[in-house]
């Protein structure tokens, strides 16, 4: 999931607060492989750093790098994302087993339209679920698609998933983030995660699912998992096509981001300006 692919990383330094890194420090060795890219969020040219190599995962791990969040295309491929996400966030620290559920729920979503995927945690209290795509969708395509599986889902569990991107509107239910496509990025599968006991990323089968939790996978227990292979590979299906009317679908349906900036105008129009609360 790391290899030539532009890597985020969150760093911990004793005494100070986590901090994401992006740009790689004007120290970085000369053996690190960069590449440029322009980051919307920042509007800045940025240099990340392709984690391609041992000594350069080593190296990270010396910058005390806890958390490794690559992006979903390789270099070279920028428009064609490698996977489509969807991110399944509880609404509490102990919402592990709703973000379960949410996971199945999407699974059948999956399976209505002909897709399969496979399911990690997030190593802090959700579930990622990642489709693995055949390279043909365009980042605009896959972001749309998601957007129609999010939807169909939450029309599927109403009162346990939602898509509003606005916390305040969530009503306690397990949030269906489908906004990690274009420049966003998901933390990789077997990264530890910056919470107490350290615990990490980690593949699980479907059938298993139920019976698990967070914790069960930390750096010392997920270093045994591992031992004899890559249960992340192993428990990917083949490359999937994304039909166009799922894509159309998706279309329709406005980016989560974009809502939600219109909604919080609307509602601070409507704060300055009691009697246009309906406009």
């Amino acid at each position: 999931m790391l290899y030539d692919r532009p890597l985020s990383v969150i760093r911990v330094h004793r005494g100070q607060t986590p901090f994401m890194q992006k740009n790689v420090p004007k120290y970085t060795p000369s053996w690190v492989t960069t590449v440029s890219m322009w980051a919307e969020a920042s509007q800045r040219q940025v240099s990340y750093a392709l984690c391609n190599d041992r000594r350069t995962l080593v190296w990270f791990a010396n910058q005390r790098a806890v958390e490794y969040h690559p992006a979903l295309f390789r270099i070279g491929e920028w428009d064609g994302p490698t996977h489509l996400v969807l991110d399944l966030d509880p609404p509490a620290e102990n919402g592990f087993a709703p973000a379960v559920q949410a996971a199945h729920a999407v699974r059948q979503t999956l399976a209505e339209a002909g897709l399969e995927g496979a399911v990690k945690t997030s190593g802090a209290k959700g579930v990622h679920v990642f489709v693995p795509l055949d390279g043909q969708a365009s980042t605009e395509e896959v972001a749309a698609a998601g957007r129609a599986l999010a939807a169909r889902t939450e029309r599927l569990e109403p009162a346990l998933t939602t898509t509003a991107f606005i916390r305040e509107d969530r009503g306690g239910k397990v949030f269906l983030d489908s906004t990690r496509a274009g420049g966003a990025t998901v933390v990789a599968a077997y990264s530890p995660r910056v919470r107490p006991g350290v615990p990490v990323s980690f593949p699980v089968p479907w059938a298993e699912l139920d019976a698990v939790a967070p914790a069960d996978f930390t750096i010392q227990t997920a270093t045994r998992a591992i031992a004899d292979g890559d249960p992340w590979a192993a428990l990917m299906p083949a490359p999937q096509h994304l039909t166009e009317d799922l894509i159309e679908e998706g279309r329709a349906i406005p980016g989560a981001r974009v809502q939600a900036m219109h909604e919080g105008k609307r509602r601070a129009r409507a704060r300055s300006d009691p009697q246009n609360k309906g406009s």
